[in-house]
């Protein structure tokens, strides 16, 4: 609900594209200037422990938006500053609950338990975007910054009732906090098929999903639905998001591994250029309910693989590079798509954006074939030197 409230705010303060774009960029640059670091503490502690930790900290921002609505005194420059403190308490949760998933559930369940986990978020993406565009028009912005700080709280219960965990924090001496991070990005970069991964993600992450950017214009100029419309615009991808989800969880055939990653990608792209030329508001939530689909396929996949490769020891701080591909790009993403928009329009952005990203793809796959060719049974199974 947040989410959705946080962007609408600033385009009701501001009406202005580019400014959405940057709110969304002061929230996601912490995690292009810092991601590193974040990864060597979930790479250092025990993650349960780092991960209630963020949890009690993102009820600040959350409270702070909600008294700030509440009272009529939000300015630009505010929610700028939520955002912000927002992205720096991600740097450290983000890599954390990626590198998480293995002590729960082991390697072998491991693609099952990305898919579930990414079924609850976008299940609430499903309910919580709608909610909230109706929220917003009935009663106002602030009760849905409210319900998100409220949220929290069962997310600090669940950690609290975990037991009996494997922990992969090493023991022994540790080298210098440096010498640890330059040996997560030796890895990243030696390694061909996690290097064409997160290269290939980041460009996805830039071009094809700045939805918060683009999509409550869409809502607004191109399809005229207003603050309900951009809450189903929204939950009509998440809806896909879930569907997605479910379908690689629960029907085993449609396990992305290279080759069909890379299909899927395509297709993803191609339904965004298609939407970039849609004006009927039912096609539109047609387009990107399909759209959700792919994007759930491609990332879980990539989320899979690139962990499955991944030294145990290492995990962290390579998933804090993948948190960089995802969301630390969202800066550079976020602020192309809302320039784009203001001096071409919300249309033309989308297009150029998805247009960009299947050039992208289609290119690594030349350059770097074993990035799309290998499948989940030709993973290495890499040996982990830890306690």
């Amino acid at each position: 609900m947040q989410s959705i409230a946080q962007p609408w705010l600033v385009l009701q303060l501001t009406h202005s594209g580019l400014l959405v774009g940057l709110a969304l960029a002061a929230q996601f640059l912490p995690m292009l200037a810092a991601g590193p670091f974040g990864g060597l503490v979930a790479d250092r502690f025990p993650k349960r422990r780092v991960l209630q930790a963020t949890q009690v900290a993102f009820i600040g921002p959350a409270c702070f938006l909600f008294v700030i609505t509440a009272t009529h005194a939000a300015t630009y420059p505010m929610v700028l500053v939520a955002a912000l403190i927002w992205g720096i308490i991600q740097v450290v949760d983000v890599p954390t609950r990626q590198a998480f998933a293995i002590e729960m559930v082991g390697r072998e369940d491991l693609m099952n338990a990305i898919a579930l986990n990414s079924s609850v978020w976008n299940g609430a993406a499903v309910v919580g975007p709608a909610l909230a565009g109706v929220l917003i028009a009935v009663v106002g912005l602030p009760l849905c910054f409210l319900l998100n700080a409220i949220s929290y709280l069962a997310v600090i219960a669940g950690l609290g009732l975990m037991r009996n965990l494997p922990s992969l924090v090493p023991e022994g001496d540790r080298p210098p906090m440096f010498r640890q991070i330059a040996e997560g990005a030796r890895y990243v970069r030696c390694d061909p098929l996690v290097f064409s991964l997160l290269l290939v993600t980041a460009t996805f992450s830039l071009f094809a999903m700045n939805r918060l950017t683009l999509i409550p214009l869409f809502a607004e100029q191109v399809l005229h639905g207003g603050a309900v419309g951009f809450g189903l615009l929204m939950g009509a991808q998440g809806l896909g998001a879930l569907t997605g989800a479910l379908t690689i969880a629960f029907v085993p055939s449609t396990r992305a591994g290279g080759r069909r990653q890379f299909w899927i990608g395509l297709a993803w792209a191609a339904l965004l250029l298609a939407f970039s030329f849609s004006t009927s508001f039912q096609l539109s939530m047609i387009l990107l309910y399909l759209s959700g689909i792919m994007q759930m396929w491609f990332m879980v996949a990539a989320n899979t693989r690139v962990q499955k490769a991944t030294p145990d020891r290492l995990r962290g701080r390579v998933m804090a590079f993948y948190a960089q591909s995802v969301m630390g790009t969202g800066p550079i993403g976020a602020t192309q798509a809302g320039a784009l928009a203001s001096l071409l329009s919300p249309p033309g952005a989308m297009a150029v954006g998805a247009g960009i990203a299947g050039a992208v793809l289609v290119t690594i796959r030349l350059a770097s074939p074993t990035a799309f060719t290998l499948e989940p049974d030709d993973y290495p199974n890499p040996s982990a030197s830890v306690s």
